[in-house]
């Protein structure tokens, strides 16, 4: 157990610049909600469009990896590691390309789903500055689980501690020294994912780690491709049945009476508990990865094991992370808006996010184990019944019906 909690602590960290919720955006919300409130919607409303339409779905498809790679190394087919990832950013690339066409489009869409048209246009202007990201991010995501499936963790770790540092820097140089708002927060998150991608390109190409998967590209790459679709889609129909229940909630604040108060506070909530997130998500992944390298080597117990001591130390932490976020709730939302009002009704929604955080985890550890074993479709339905015949409508009757507002879209999702 001890060495599982020393390795999940390392894919904690590397997760948190490189996983499921484009955490680069978390410091760059930080930053704009202190320009004004206009701007924080915004960039709020783009960033729920964003992950809705594009990085939710290439972070569902580049998890096929988790089950196709994990399964061959642990099997000891290290070359049919190396074809899965090529097939996998050659995919994903050409899926960014209808994306990106999608995103020009962004105010458009949103007026016609009922937001605000003064939010609708600042979120457009921010989501053409981040179509350069959706291409370093597919890139990013195939060789994520390149390195993982390996345990190759320490590079991972070191590469987006690298760029986290750079996007912070260059976010507060942009946004508040060349003044340029939410276009430099937009471009400090492209400029600090493609050096993630870079640098952990280099690794890949360098280092003697990875020889034994690391070959030159062949034709053989594309030959792989529907396989790899086949993995893919069912992951990401899981994953964005989950991502999107976060995102739509965000989307119906903006139907809420005072749309910018209610969007922005809700969207600190989600801003709170993303960093979070890549805690039990490390979990998640070691278990993918030791369930996957075990199951390929046919070392069904061993797998099982894995699977009862990560669940011991991700429900240890989520007790330990949500009494301190309720201890620390009167000054949390300082650090995104100095408005008293806001403060206030982010104290007040902090109770609902501890409930969240424990579900996450628990969600978080089980879905790894269903990466690594291939339940991808089982996990799609699974999500579909928890956060739409359940969440969603619980969420909507809670906000509209009994005017609880944001707090009610926070309890419907926790109740999913």
């Amino acid at each position: 157990m001890e060495a599982l909690f020393e390795r999940a602590e390392e894919v904690e960290l590397c997760s948190s610049a490189n996983g499921r919720s484009h955490s680069s955006a978390v410091p760059s919300v930080m930053m704009v909600g202190h320009l004004d409130e206009l701007s924080l919607s915004g960039i709020s409303s783009a960033s729920s469009f964003t992950s809705v339409t594009g990085f939710s779905l290439l972070f569902g498809l580049a998890g096929a990896l988790e089950t196709l790679c994990g399964q061959a190394y642990g099997a000891e087919q290290y070359q049919t590691v190396r074809t899965y990832t090529y097939c996998a950013i050659i995919s994903l690339i050409l899926v960014c390309l209808p994306i990106s066409f999608l995103w020009m489009f962004t105010d458009k869409l949103l007026i016609l789903i009922g937001q605000d048209p003064s939010i609708s246009h600042v979120a457009r202007k921010y989501s053409i500055c981040l179509i350069p990201n959706l291409f370093s991010y597919a890139i990013l995501q195939a060789l994520i689980r390149y390195f993982q499936t390996q345990s190759l963790i320490l590079p991972m770790l070191f590469s987006s501690f690298a760029s986290l540092c750079f996007h912070i820097t260059l976010c507060w140089a942009l946004v508040f020294k060349a003044e340029m708002g939410i276009i430099g927060a937009a471009l400090a998150i492209s400029l600090s994912y493609w050096l993630n991608v870079i640098l952990l390109g280099l690794y890949m190409k360098c280092s003697s780690e990875c020889e034994k998967t690391r070959s030159v590209f062949s034709k053989d790459v594309f030959f792989g491709i529907r396989e790899f679709f086949r993995f893919a889609v069912p992951y990401a129909v899981m994953t964005c049945l989950e991502w999107w229940s976060y995102e739509v909630l965000i989307l119906l604040s903006g139907l809420l009476r005072n749309p910018k108060e209610e969007t922005s506070v809700l969207s600190i909530c989600f801003t709170i508990t993303y960093p979070h997130y890549f805690i039990p998500y490390g979990f998640g992944a070691t278990a993918s990865t030791r369930v996957s390298n075990e199951l390929g080597a046919g070392n069904s117990q061993a797998a099982k094991m894995a699977v009862w001591a990560i669940m011991v130390i991700a429900i240890t932490e989520e007790i330990i992370i949500s009494t301190a976020l309720f201890f620390c709730r009167h000054i949390m939302g300082y650090a995104f808006s100095s408005e008293k009002q806001i403060v206030n009704y982010v104290a007040d929604m902090v109770p609902f996010i501890c409930l969240s955080v424990i579900m996450d985890c628990l969600q978080s550890v089980l879905s790894g184990v269903a990466r690594g074993s291939g339940w991808q479709k089982f996990g799609a339905y699974v999500n579909l019944g928890a956060y739409y015949l359940v969440g969603t409508p619980v969420a909507a009757v809670l906000a509209f019906v009994l005017h609880l507002r944001a707090k009610g879209l926070l309890i419907g999702l926790a109740t999913g």
